[in-house]
């Protein structure tokens, strides 16, 4: 994910994120239950419905999994190499809408050679695999920086048939305005790859970039059609302010990085809606993510839903329901999870793609029903003392009500969705743990859950570097290493070992690494650019397993060194931009050490009806320059002449 998760948000996520998300997905408008379809996927990014049900389903990772009859199929359809860090890796997928008859998948991810880019590519399907060989590359796109969030990669086919594709701005900012850059762009293309000759600025750019059809946009991590009508809403996310609905217009410009939100600007377009980026709750979030109209082939919804507009936001866990008519905005479910894609199936209802509480696709339906267990009670394995949870999720109409037994006689008390024993004690060895789940259409009982006692008790991981409370400062090396000791098997070897490495930002996380196994240490480097926020860190994950399969988890985190930023001009009260947004005089900043941040004048500028030109920095410094954020407090002052 303005922020990409946040910003796209993606892959790992802090344990306690994933107690929070335990609860079942919650419809807020009366009538609608929640159907888990799949699970299993691994940090999908974006899905696909075909013509007969099957469902195309991106993981991060390079796989391009497929969902048939309900089943999660073992073999990709396709994989691709990726970079997979942070928020590059498989981002999008879209069908040809002919694909009954060509079979034509649409992909865009990251790839890694010659250099870092992301790729528009094609392949030919046949069955539940694509023909090998297959690939048709569409469209290279520009060379990445080291900041690996803001890949956009949504893909769409409009009314008109050409396939548009959403370019996040990499977290550079200005290149969003240049028709000399893909990125933070709407691109519009012909199946084949090649470039029409009606996109807007065909006469004014060259080569590849005369692909780009809209501009100003930060990181458009979802879009989508209308069919009846050609609309086209954009859903941009935010960086600290707004969270974006836009108008997809041929040729527009909406603002990133000089604004966000709704804005006078004549230059810019505003967005249709747009809503507060904060504290989660239910109005407000950090990341726009699904988005999709319903305009359904089947209608399985009243008629009240035809023709809205559905959005999800990734961070506050809900979906919204827009009215395209009157831009009013009204609830429509909570607690789904993590969502970071939304579609309308073949059979009129929608779905959305959630990465947490675990990687799965869930189907809204609407009707009264009985209960559905969508997620069984899991078997638990435990040490004398140790404390132990089972729990369920289910579907069906509201309100549920959970009675828990043990070895088939009702446990007294125990009527929630999970059920904790706090010390286990060895009469507990082999006893089966299920729970009825009732409402007025009904009942079901899930699968029985074993609890085994074990004498084997579990390893303890230690992380020894870096310390605690250990600084750094942008593009510093950071090591990690660590020990692990079994009080059965002793000192464990590196194969016990998986490393992750998650950043956090403010309240929520971004992915950086993805998990490595098999190796006591390591290294990474701190990204110069990407997110310019100073509340950020770096969380060190170590995961150990012993022989039994019993594990521990410790993490440390690695926070930054900050300077503040000053920024000043004379004669005092003018405008400057610090990262392609305007500042006025007096601005200051908290900073991270070691960060690269654009600085550059506005010029000419208009204030009390009198116009300023700039003539130079104080320090003598280019007009338009990169600074790195200095290890002490500074100042820049732009000096300004009036006219």
């Amino acid at each position: 994910m303005r922020h990409p998760a946040r910003c796209y948000v993606f892959r790992l996520f802090a344990v306690a994120l994933l107690h929070a998300l335990a609860a079942a997905p919650s419809p807020a408008q009366s009538g609608f239950v929640h159907v888990r379809i799949v699970g299993g996927l691994a940090d999908p990014t974006s899905m696909a419905f075909a013509p007969d049900g099957r469902i195309f389903v991106a993981e991060q990772g390079g796989r391009l999994r497929v969902v048939k009859q309900n089943v999660l199929l073992s073999t990709p359809f396709v994989t691709v190499d990726v970079d997979a860090r942070g928020e590059r890796g498989l981002l999008g997928v879209v069908l040809d809408p002919q694909f009954a008859t060509n079979r034509f998948v649409y992909v865009y991810y990251t790839a890694t050679s010659p250099t870092l880019h992301n790729r528009v590519s094609r392949f030919t399907a046949t069955g539940d695999r694509a023909v090998a060989g297959s690939e048709v590359v569409l469209l290279e796109l520009d060379e990445l920086s080291e900041a690996s969030n803001h890949n956009g990669g949504a893909l769409q086919f409009g009314t008109d048939g050409k396939l548009y594709v959403a370019v996040g701005d990499n977290a550079q900012g200005n290149p969003a305005q240049l028709l000399t850059s893909l990125l933070g762009k709407i691109l519009r293309i012909n199946r084949d790859g090649s470039i029409p000759g009606d996109n807007p600025f065909y006469a004014q750019a060259t080569g590849k970039y005369r692909a780009i059809w809209a501009r100003g946009l930060r990181n458009p991590f979802t879009f989508a059609f209308q069919s009846s009508t050609g609309w086209m809403f954009i859903n941009d996310v935010g960086e600290s302010t707004w969270e974006e609905i836009n108008p997809g217009r041929s040729g527009a410009n909406y603002g990133w990085p000089a604004t966000e939100g709704e804005t006078s600007d004549p230059r810019f377009t505003s967005p249709l809606f747009a809503y507060r980026n904060g504290p989660e709750g239910p109005t407000t979030g950090c990341a726009i993510t699904g988005g999709a109209f319903y305009n359904p082939a089947v209608q399985a919804y009243p008629d009240e839903y035809v023709g809205k507009y559905f959005f999800a936001d990734y961070c506050s866990g809900w979906i919204r329901k827009l009215d395209p008519s009157t831009n009013g905005v009204t609830a429509f479910a909570s607690e789904v999870g993590k969502p970071v894609d939304l579609d309308v199936g073949p059979r009129g209802a929608l779905s959305y793609l959630t990465r947490q509480p675990e990687g799965a696709i869930y189907r809204i339906d609407f009707g009264s029903r009985a209960p559905t267990i969508t997620t069984q009670p899991a078997h638990q394995v435990a040490s004398l003392g140790q404390r132990v949870t089972f729990s369920v999720t289910a579907s069906g109409s509201a309100p549920l009500a959970y009675q828990w037994q043990r070895n088939g006689a009702t446990i007294p008390g125990a009527t929630s969705s999970s059920f904790t024993i706090p010390s286990v004690q060895a009469s507990d060895d082999g006893d089966r743990f299920r729970v009825v789940v009732s409402n007025s259409f009904g009942s079901t009982t899930s699968l029985a859950a074993t609890l085994t006692i074990t004498s084997n008790s579990p390893p303890t991981g230690r992380i020894s570097s870096p310390a605690a409370g250990t600084l750094y400062r942008a593009g510093e090396r950071i090591s990690y290493a660590g020990s692990a000791t079994d009080p059965e098997q002793g000192t464990l070897p590196a194969s016990a070992f998986t490393w992750t490495v998650v950043f956090h930002h403010e309240t929520h996380t971004h992915p950086f690494l993805p998990a490595r196994s098999g190796v006591k240490s390591g290294s990474f480097v701190i990204p110069t650019t990407g997110e310019k926020s100073a509340d950020v860190w770096y969380r060190i994950h170590l995961k150990v397993a012993d022989a039994a399969g019993r594990t521990n988890e410790s993490f440390r985190d690695v926070r930054p060194r900050t300077s503040t930023i000053a920024l000043r001009t004379s004669p005092g009260g003018l405008l400057v931009k610090l990262d392609g947004q305007n500042r006025r005089d007096p601005f200051s900043v908290l900073a991270v050490e070691g960060m690269q941040r654009g600085l550059g004048p506005v010029s000419p500028q208009t204030r009390d009806g009198a116009t300023y030109d700039f003539v130079r920095w104080r320090d003598g410094a280019p007009a338009n320059r990169t600074i790195v954020v200095p290890q002490e407090n500074v100042t820049y002052t732009a000096v300004y002449r009036r006219r």
